[in-house]
Parts: C-alpha cells; structure tokens; sequence
C-alpha cells in the first residue's frame, strides 16, 4: 500500500527548486494589493482569487503558465511585503514537513517602488529568518536558503550575479537563470556564470522544461550548471525499446554519470504541456534509470501543490513506497547548495533516522 499524503507529510522533506513569487497565499496577496493600491487581481475574495491563479496556470503551455505572476510580483514590491511572503513561505513549508528548502526568487522584479536589489534580498533574507525561527521554536525545524533568479530575457545576469556572491554567507547559496526559455538560451548569460565559477560559489540553471536538449547541453558545457532546473527534456537523449531497456545518448549519459541532479516539477510540468499526466512524467523513467532526481514544487500557489502533494502523487501513479521517498529525499538533500557538513548531519541525524523508524519490524506484543 503506498503511503498517505498525511504520512508522508510527516516525514522529513527536502525542496530545491520553489519560487518565492509562486507559492503566496491568497489572502495575502489580497492584503498587500489594498496596501499598495493594486486593483488589477481577479478577485479579491481568497478562495476565487486562489481558484483563479491555479487555473491560469493549467493551460499546457510555459509562456501561459507565468501570467498569474504579474498579479504576485505586483504586491511584493515593499520591504515590508517581501519580509511578510518569505516569513509566510518558511512557515508553509515547516508546516508541510520540509526541513530544508532552498526557495528562489529574482530580485530585478521587485523594483518597482524604488527598492534596490540589496533592499529586496535583505528584506527576504530577515522574511528567511523569522519563518525559520518561528518554525523551528514550534519544533519543526527548518532551514531555508535563498536561490538569486536573473530573467534570462533581460540583461541583468551579471549584476545578480554578484549580488548573490555578495550574499553568500547571509543566507544565498546559488544562482540561478529563469524565464521563457525558446530563443534565450543560457550561454547569452556567460559572463555571469564564468564570474560565479571564478568565486567558487553555484550555478542552477532552468533548462530543458520548455525546450530541449540544447538548452541542457549549453546549461552543463558552457554555463557550468550543477544542477537543472526541471531538465525534464533530457529524455529526448533516451530511446526506450518495446521490451523496456533503455540506450542513453551521450548527453543523457553525461548527466546520468556526473550525478547532476534533475530539480523535477511533476505537476507544473504537467501544466505546461511537458506530460499530459503524472504517470506519463518522464520521472518515472528516469528514477527507474537512476538518474539523480529530486521532486519539487516549483510554484505552489500557481500548481495548486505542496512537496507532499508531489510525493503523493508520484506513489499512487508509479507505487512508491518508503524506500523510494526516501531515496528521492536522500537525493534531493545530498544535491543542496549548503555546505557538505550540513548536508551530512541533516542525512544521519534527521532524515535517516525518522525513514528508519518508518521501516523498523514491529515489536513484540506482549500478553
């Protein structure tokens, strides 16, 4: 039987790959629109406003799917609103059973009432803290790093890029390009990347969710990528025969044997047209192959999930059970952007543990 969304919600969990401007809640997007004077959204009633966000989204195509974000991005435009939505996010996540989250967000949107991008990171930064720290004195405990986004359509790259360096040891761990992907491929971004590798610090990068295998292969050989940002089209290097054995081609190959983690979005893929169903996700290939999968949420509010949704899902459509949750938590928190010593003692100390007991025999009734 494959476990409960409520047993697998009390699991620990590990989450790469979320936007911050994709997971707020719909009554305080609400809020911060009377605040700020923003009258555009489609309703100011929560429950139709959230109904009308997750539908937007689910019209089979990327370009489509991002234009519920003019509506989050145009309430998060204070210091004192991003410090809400950040402080907001890390209490969702807690509550949903994730102790460590790497959450993403690009600080050039969030301009627009005069912030700078300093202003914008440290205002996420000190939202970071106060979640965690709320989250973890209710015993949750958690831990949320920030992922610096530059929009691979304008011409910024460079700039975030040192403003992640610069936030390295507050609380930034990466950077990361995102955007519409056909016609902007990643290695119009080189100087930004060559500036990150020169100082040591990591490179995500979206790639392979909208288009395909050059956008992978430019992403790992020009722009240094640790890991992908869905990179679900990889398998268009994968041809699977009738009897089900798979050949990989040499790029799918290349990633498969380098270990690069695949930060997967089952349902937001599903939304953008990448699979018409979960159990029709490349996913379950690619577990089955043992490339380096994680399982993420990518924009919660606007895919309607959360990281234990996502889980679930994947077992009632592949029949996962515990062994594979937690091999794609394993997975997920040995391909975090935090130092090698935190991703050892959350393994032993946290994860393994509460998997053990999940497994551990019965003991015996005694009469």
């Amino acid at each position: 039987m494959s476990p409960t969304l409520d047993q697998i919600r009390a699991v620990p969990k590990v989450l790469l790959h979320d936007h911050l401007d994709g997971g707020l809640r719909p009554a305080t997007i609400v809020e911060l629109a009377r605040e700020v004077g923003y009258h555009d959204l489609p309703s100011t009633d929560p429950e139709i406003l959230r109904r009308s966000m997750t539908g937007a989204a689910r019209r089979g195509h990327l370009e489509l799917y991002l234009e519920p974000f003019r509506h989050t991005v145009a309430v998060m435009q204070t210091a004192e609103a991003l410090t809400r939505v950040a402080a907001e996010c890390a209490a969702d996540l807690a509550a949903d059973g994730i102790v460590y989250a790497e959450v993403r967000f690009a600080p050039e949107l969030h301009l627009d009432r005069g912030l700078t991008l300093d202003q914008v990171v440290q205002a996420v930064l000190d939202g970071f803290r106060q979640g965690s720290a709320e989250a973890g004195g209710a015993g949750a405990g958690l831990t949320v790093r920030a992922l610096l986004t530059a929009m691979r359509t304008t011409a910024r790259s460079l700039e975030i890029a040192e403003l992640a360096v610069r936030y390295r040891d507050q609380g930034v761990v990466g950077f990361d390009i995102a955007g519409a992907e056909a016609g902007w491929p990643p290695s119009r971004h080189l100087d930004a990347f060559e500036y990150v590798q020169r100082e040591n610090f990591h490179i995500t990068i979206h790639a392979g969710e909208a288009f395909g295998l050059p956008s992978i292969w430019e992403a790992v050989q020009f722009c240094g990528a640790e890991r992908l940002g869905h990179g679900v089209r990889i398998v268009d290097d994968i041809t699977v025969a009738p009897d089900g054995t798979a050949e990989l081609g040499p790029l799918a190959t290349y990633v498969r044997d380098r270990r690069i983690p695949l930060e997967m979005c089952p349902t937001s893929n599903v939304q953008t047209g990448v699979a018409a169903t979960i159990g029709d996700h490349p996913i379950g290939l690619l577990r089955r192959l043992l490339f380096r999968v994680t399982v993420n949420t990518d924009n919660r509010l606007m895919s309607g999930v959360t990281l234990s949704s996502e889980l679930h899902g994947l077992a009632e459509a592949f029949g996962y059970g515990w062994a594979d949750i937690r091999w794609l938590t394993i997975n997920a928190m040995k391909s975090a952007f935090a130092h090698f010593d935190e991703r050892l003692e959350i393994i032993n100390s946290v994860i393994k543990p509460a998997f053990a007991e999940l497994t551990a025999p019965a003991a015996p009734q005694r009469t």
